[in-house]
Parts: structure tokens; C-alpha cells; sequence
């Protein structure tokens, strides 16, 4: 049977919780041998800001229990205006950004999961088209991108590094 799991908002008591996933993927970024979110960024006041302007998301089991966490945001990424590349579209979008799965415990394909779940609410609100990004070490992320038919529309700039940046139109 498959484990029951949901998508729901934040809260501000999960977000000791939520730092806690983020440090283990911190730790995972490093032991992989990434620059990724080795300088400071994300940090427990990112954490806080997300919850605060209702960006941040977590999935949940059954029991209530936290497998993994995102922000997204319907807002305009700066970083995103500046691409090196091409975008799909032109629209109004939403980011994904931090996602960080919990490894304690650890339930696979939970990144996938969330990232397929977002797309209802995204269409629920009108944006029909998601923008993400990554760094190019980022195997993980890389294949969960290209599982669900991102498209590589080309580099973005985050605190003076590149990443590979994605659109998925969902229209």
C-alpha cells in the first residue's frame, strides 16, 4: 500500500524541524563534494521568512511527521530577470526554491513527490508555469528536473555563482 502523504503550509512551530532537514542537506551538499549552500544560505532566518510570507511548504506522512520541505513563491525572482538563455514564456511564474528532503527518516522519491504536488496549487492560482533552478553538481536535483519534463532554458546568478535554470510550462 502506498504511504499516504500531503502538501500543506508551514508552520512556525516546524521550523526548528525544517532547519533540521536543511542542515542535512547542507551536510549532504558538502559530503558530495558541492559549493552548494556552503556559504550561510539557507539559514534559519530564510526559514522563517518563508513561513512568515506563507512560502514555505512541507510534506507530510500520515502521522503528521515532516519528509521533506519547499518554498514557493508566486513572487518575481530577481536573479531570474537576468538570464543567460531563454526563458519559455514571459508570464507570470512561480519558483521552487530550497527543497530539502529529510534524511531521518529518509523515504525515496519524496523530491519528485513534491515537486509534482506543487503543480495543482500552481494551477489553483493561476501561474502555469514553474521556474527553477540548481547547481550543476546537483545530480539529484538534475534528474528529478528532467523525470518531470523541465526544460534547460540556461544559467542564472545566485550570490555571484551560476546555476542551471529550468521552466516547466504546465498549460
Amino acid at each position: 500500500m502506498a504511504e499516504l502523504r500531503r502538501l500543506r503550509h508551514a508552520v512556525a512551530e516546524e521550523q526548528d524541524t525544517i532547519w533540521t532537514i536543511l542542515q542535512q542537506a547542507i551536510q549532504k551538499r558538502k559530503e558530495e563534494g558541492s559549493e552548494q549552500w556552503q556559504d550561510g544560505y539557507p539559514n534559519p532566518e530564510v526559514i522563517a521568512n518563508d513561513i512568515e510570507k506563507n512560502y514555505a511548504y512541507v510534506c507530510v506522512d500520515e502521522d503528521d511527521v515532516i519528509l521533506g520541505y519547499v518554498a514557493l513563491i508566486f513572487d518575481i525572482e530577481p536573479a531570474y530577470e537576468n538570464i543567460e538563455g531563454h526563458w519559455l514564456t514571459e508570464r507570470p511564474y512561480a519558483g521552487i526554491h530550497r527543497l530539502a528532503v529529510n534524511q531521518e527518516p529518509y523515504v525515496k522519491g519524496i523530491a519528485t513527490w513534491m515537486m509534482k504536488a506543487v503543480e495543482p496549487i500552481c494551477k489553483e492560482l493561476g501561474y502555469y508555469s514553474i521556474k527553477v533552478d540548481t547547481n550543476f553538481d546537483n545530480i539529484g536535483m538534475l534528474r528529478v528536473f528532467e523525470k518531470l519534463d523541465y526544460v534547460y532554458c540556461g544559467e542564472v546568478y545566485f550570490r555571484g555563482a551560476a546555476r542551471k535554470a529550468f521552466e516547466k510550462r504546465l498549460d
